[in-house]
């Protein structure tokens, strides 16, 4: 499956190998050469359908856990001020997308959208500390009736430039569905009340769907 944010692209990209494919043998003549052209051609294709595939993965929707709500590695765990809408502490665990993984975000729990902003920004490399208030990026928080306010923050990458946020204030969130996608290498920050017990690792690898981030 693909998501439907890839749709324009794919089809623009499958219709220019195609074409490609089939000019290709009147303009390079030399065997090798045409056969070195349509496996690039072809790796190219598969490298776009990889980054827009959207894999079901089923889940349990629970409201004592924090799943997490991309694919990617944890790159940071710690206690940090946050200054756009809890203007407190908070225990912010971020996890980094490459190019490679999946990059569709899904709501990490259920609940009402109390607040979902756009900032337009920067591209700085997602993992730069400056990132989370610099970078393009949307920041949204639920109500989750066991943890409260829970915040997430979608960073755009050195390369994304684009950020798609399905959140809308005052709506109810099911865990586990679509709430955006971010094109190419980006990150997700999670904010947490101090004290919430982080079930994941510096480094470890998540699953989006799949890996609890924090458990009551």
């Amino acid at each position: 499956m693909f998501h439907k944010e890839g749709a324009k692209i794919i089809l623009i990209s499958t219709t220019l190998f195609v074409v490609l494919l089939l000019l290709s043998p009147q303009v390079i003549t030399n065997y090798w050469i045409l056969k070195t052209f349509q496996v690039v051609l072809l790796l190219l294709l598969i490298t776009v359908l990889q980054f827009f595939r959207n894999p079901k993965r089923h889940l349990e929707v629970n409201d004592h856990t924090i799943i997490a709500p991309v694919d990617g590695k944890v790159v940071v765990i710690e206690e940090v001020f946050e200054p756009e809408y809890f203007k407190d502490k908070r225990l912010q665990v971020s996890i980094f997308m490459s190019p490679i993984n999946v990059h569709v975000t899904r709501y990490a729990t259920s609940g009402k959208v109390k607040y979902s902003k756009y900032h337009p920004g920067k591209y700085l490399v997602a993992w730069h500390p400056k990132a989370s208030t610099e970078n393009e990026r949307t920041t949204v928080v639920i109500e989750n009736r066991i943890f409260g306010e829970i915040m997430y923050r979608q960073i755009a990458g050195a390369l994304a430039k684009r950020i798609v946020n399905y959140a809308e204030e005052g709506t109810h969130v099911r865990q586990g569905e679509d709430a955006g996608f971010i094109k190419f290498g980006s990150r997700v920050d999670l904010y947490f009340p101090l004290g919430t017990t982080i079930n994941v690792q510096l480094n470890q690898k998540a699953v989006g769907n799949r890996t609890i981030i924090a458990a009551k």
